[in-house]
């Protein structure tokens, strides 16, 4: 497994590591731990010491599985989670330093944890962005040893461009992926010259890019690709990356067609992102283990090709462009 440095905070992290979402949030089946506790083990079996879980996953489960596998194990474990969606309602106006702090001394309890290798606003209000006191509190909070640094996870970029403004956060997570290409335009750029980690989220578009869905698939009642396809109940980015699953479908049948010798085009989907030297780290989630191997292959991969790369562009460019030029993304 490669190694990137994660920003400023100097961690030395695998380039792929693991998101876990899939196993403790609404993918439509019910928490186990005992297969949260194989995923987790075996990505780190494999290589990947940085972990991405948030205390919402599950109710807490999540974390609990994770703070169970960096007891377990020898290894050093990179852990990052993220705090402020249990606010609720989730509007700026709930966001409150004394609830911010409960969050995070919640999360070290579940995770039985004596600190936070990175503790992640959870994708905030737009308005909480321009509250200086919120990010404020995690400067008191590092100073009492709870957490290490700061970072937050953003819907848009314009977000992701406030958030660079303040000088304690230290990464951000994005959506970022084949069928969600605007980061690299101009965010990457500007986080490169701050030293700002960037994790890339939803790198395999809820699943589109692994090129195993067709216009028949189905999703049960409880996953969010079910429910959330136009936003219904959290950010429309989240489901599908905000593309219309059908469009989406007509994108990856073509971008098959540039990988003629690949079985796992998840795998190369993880590697286009990748070739993006400003990505620290991509956290593709997995919901049992053989999933898993599968993610870790993207780092032994060679590189992509000048006309790979630029038939990916082209693709996004024809199928998924003209329909959120007019979005934040």
């Amino acid at each position: 497994m490669k190694k990137r440095i994660l920003g400023k905070t100097e961690f030395e992290i695998s380039e792929v590591g693991l998101g876990t979402w899939q196993v403790g949030g609404k993918w439509g089946s019910l928490f186990s731990h005992p297969n949260a506790d194989a995923i987790l083990n075996s990505a780190v079996d494999n290589g990947v010491n940085f972990i991405d879980t948030a205390d919402v996953y599950n109710d807490g489960d999540s974390e609990k599985a994770v703070g169970r596998l960096v007891r377990s194990r020898s290894e050093r474990i990179y852990v990052a989670t993220k705090c402020g969606r249990q606010f609720s309602p989730h509007v700026d106006a709930s966001y409150t330093t004394e609830g911010l702090r409960r969050f995070v001394e919640d999360s070290l309890r579940r995770m039985e944890l004596e600190t936070i290798d990175l503790i992640q606003l959870h994708c905030p209000p737009t308005e909480t962005y321009y509250r200086p006191e919120i990010f404020e509190l995690f400067d008191t909070l590092k100073k009492e040893g709870k957490i290490r640094n700061l970072g937050v996870s953003v819907e848009r970029i314009d977000e992701a461009m406030k958030a660079l403004e303040y000088e304690n956060v230290t990464t951000i997570q994005i959506i970022f992926n084949m069928l969600r290409q605007r980061p690299a335009e101009d965010f990457f750029a500007e986080a490169a010259k701050k030293n700002i980690g960037i994790l890339a989220r939803v790198p395999l578009a809820s699943g589109l890019l692994t090129g195993k869905f067709t216009p028949d698939t189905t999703f049960g009642k409880d996953d969010h690709r079910t429910f959330n396809r136009n936003g219904e109940a959290f950010d429309k980015g989240e489901t599908f990356s905000g593309v219309d699953y059908m469009k989406g479908l007509e994108a990856v049948e073509e971008i098959k067609q540039l990988f003629p010798e690949q079985t796992n085009l998840a795998a190369m989907a993880l590697r286009w992102i990748l070739m993006f030297k400003e990505v620290s780290c991509v956290i593709p989630g997995a919901s049992r283990p053989e999933q898993v191997l599968s993610n870790v292959q993207a780092s032994e991969l060679p590189e992509l090709s000048a006309e790979q790369m630029d038939g990916i562009r082209q693709i996004y460019e024809q199928h998924i462009w003209p329909d959120i030029a007019n979005e934040k993304w």
